[in-house]
This record gives C-alpha cells, structure tokens and sequence, in this order.
C-alpha cells in the first residue's frame, strides 16, 4: 500500500514544566527540594543583582552562590566565568533569574558544567545538537521580563569570542527544568524595557507565524500570542502595575518561545548584529526592523499577514506594527539608536551567516539583508 503525503515529517515537543501565576516565584524552596538543588548557582546581570527582585529571590535559595556578570548580550567569557564559579562552588543545579541574557547564560553554563567542546561546536549552523546530550544539570529559569520566553525555549544565543558573532545553540536538553513565570516580578520593570521586551515577544510571536515549515500548533499558539501581546502591552505601558496585563504580557512571551520552535525569520538575523555589535536592545531592534522585513516577505505570504491582520482589527499590518511601536514608545528608525550608514555593510555579513533568515519565508540574500537595514536606517 502507497501512502502520499505533502507533508514533511516533522517534530513536535512541548515538554517545558511551567510555574505560572502571581506569587509562583514563593514556590522555589519546594521546587529546589524536589530536584536535590542543595547548592544552586544564581546566575543573574549587575543590575537586576542590585534590585528588590533579585534579593527576593535571592532570599528563597539561602547560600546559593551567586554569578552576577552578566553582559547585556551574553558572551562566551561570562559563560565560562559562571561555570568557573560553579566547579568552585561545588554547586548541583543552577536558578537563573532574569530576562533573555542572563536565562540565556544559565542555558549555556549548564551546558558547559557536563559538555567539553568550545561553545562553537554546539552552533545550531554546525548540527551542534547532535553533540549535546540529556546529562546536564538541573535547571529553574525565573522570568522578571515578558519578553525572550527564553524560560521555555530550547535554545541560548551567546556571542562567541573567535567571531564576535551572536552564535545560537539550540537543543531540547537545554531546556530548563522548569520555569517560574511571575508576573509580580516584572511590576517594577522600566517603561524602555517593558516596551523592548514585549516588542520582542510579539516579533517571536509573528515571525513563528509566517516562517516556513508545517507546525499547524505552533501556528495556532502565534496567532493568539500575537494578539495577546496587540492587545495588552499598551494597556502596561500606561499602568505598570497593571497585573492582569502584565500577567499576560508574560503569557505572551511563553507563547512566543514555544510557537519559534518553528522557526523565525530575517528579522531575527537582522537584529542579533545590532546587539552585539552596536549595543542595540534585541527586542527594540526587532521591533524597528518588523514592519520593513513584513513589507519584503509580503509577496511569499499574503494570506498569512491578512491573517495576522484580522487579529489586530483588520487594519493593514505593516501601518499597524509602525502604530504599536508609536504606541508604546519605540522610534521608528536605526538611526535613533546612534546606527549609522557606515556600519551597515560589516553588519549585513553577519546577518546573512546567522541561520534565521533560513526559514524566512522568502529566500534573503546578503543583498536583501543590506537593503532593509538601509530601508531601516
């Protein structure tokens, strides 16, 4: 018997063990119990190290050692000073805390604590997850932003030293054990922040949708997240102590991280060389880049943005995205943000050798990648 199929055959997995809810984070002592996490490792960034938020977590591991060194877009020397802290301490598990970077960094300091190659052998570009294996340490993953969802994703971006590129390793081992999302934890986030990180979580959101490939639920998932995100990161913008919104901006953020297991697009490879080499917020970099990359994938996917624009109150998609930016504070161009023409030639290299734009749905050249920062400067 022949069977046809137009289908290709595909992997879903949704195995994130989720902690959600206002108060959730009360619950650590009782989840590092259960996994025999006696000496955790913090890791965390300077900043957040400095707030009421980390001391209330903090005060839930008591004699947890703590890595607080966290650059803004982690780097392979951060990874390698946190597991350095780690074999000191004799630490058996690791709580990060934080927002994409320092989440990211536990990712990759977990990896490293059981996995010898250089960082660069685990490159996703390289089949670097046919290197990674399930010993790895426990890991808790608490939230304080709504945007990454990096507490449920399977991958971490790190920039690694030998290219100065934002390099990512993605493997379902690396993800953690758990995450706690608490919405409560990000009631004091700063308003750039908060529009930054919830820009990002909508772009996840949009780019999982229209990129290539057959993931009819991750499909589903985007869809509402994006709408989730429409509808209440403005509602946070104008009270920030607005827990129902927050609460779902944080459910947004997880819905984005779960729908790219898919894919993302050449918004993405775009925006990771404004961060690592111009210091640029990931998720504003996305959020300035998403209307020029949604006007130049058009023609490979109208019927999904008139899909994306019947959650957004049917209005036409890339003036919706330019007005929810307007919104919520976010200038228009790169040019805002000190990117100047100059740079955009070095840029467009790296862009076209990270791996994102693969599954945009239409094909990018270095060329294309080059025009749209033009187009966005």
């Amino acid at each position: 018997m022949c069977f046809h199929s137009d289908v290709t055959v595909s992997t879903f997995s949704f195995p994130t063990a989720i902690l959600f809810g206002a108060g959730a984070v009360g619950r650590l002592p009782e989840e590092l119990s259960k996994r025999g996490i006696t000496r955790p490792l913090l890791v965390t960034d300077a900043g957040l190290a400095r707030t009421p938020v980390f001391e209330r977590v903090a005060s839930l591991a008591p004699g947890a050692a703590v890595f607080s060194s966290v650059d803004p877009n982690p780097t392979e020397s951060n990874v390698l000073a946190g597991l350095a802290l780690y074999q000191q301490n004799r630490c058996n598990g690791i709580v990060g805390v934080g927002g994409g970077s320092p989440l990211d960094a536990a990712k990759a300091i977990r990896l490293k604590v059981t996995h010898e190659l250089p960082l660069a052998e685990y490159d996703d570009l390289l089949d670097g997850a046919d290197r990674i294996s399930a010993n790895v340490p426990p890991l808790i993953a608490v939230a304080t932003t709504a945007g990454t969802g990096s507490e449920v994703s399977r991958s971490t971006v790190i920039t690694i030293t030998a290219t100065n590129r934002k390099t990512v390793v993605f493997s379902a081992h690396l993800i953690p054990t758990l995450a706690i999302a608490d919405p409560e934890l990000t009631l004091d986030l700063p308003p750039r922040l908060t529009a930054g990180t919830g820009m990002d979580a909508f772009t996840h959101n949009v780019e999982a949708y229209i990129s290539k490939g057959y993931h009819p639920i991750c499909d589903a998932i985007a869809l509402s997240g994006a709408r989730m995100v429409w509808e209440n990161l403005p509602r946070v913008m104008a009270d920030a102590r607005d827990l129902d919104a927050r609460s779902q901006m944080m459910m947004a953020s997880i819905m984005g991280a779960i729908a790219f297991q898919k894919g993302l697009g050449a918004v993405h490879s775009l925006a990771h060389p404004l961060s690592s080499d111009c210091g640029m917020h990931h998720g504003t970099a996305n959020a300035v880049l998403l209307p020029f990359v949604l006007e130049f994938n058009r023609p490979a996917v109208e019927r999904r943005l008139r899909d994306l624009e019947a959650q957004f109150g049917g209005g036409e998609i890339v003036a919706a995205v330019r007005d929810l930016n307007r919104r919520v504070g976010i200038a228009p161009h790169l040019r805002d943000y000190g990117v100047t023409e100059a740079v955009l030639p070095a840029l467009a290299d790296k862009a076209i050798q990270d791996g994102c734009h693969l599954l945009n749905p239409r094909p990018c050249t270095r060329e294309d990648l080059l025009a749209l920062y033009r187009a966005a400067l």
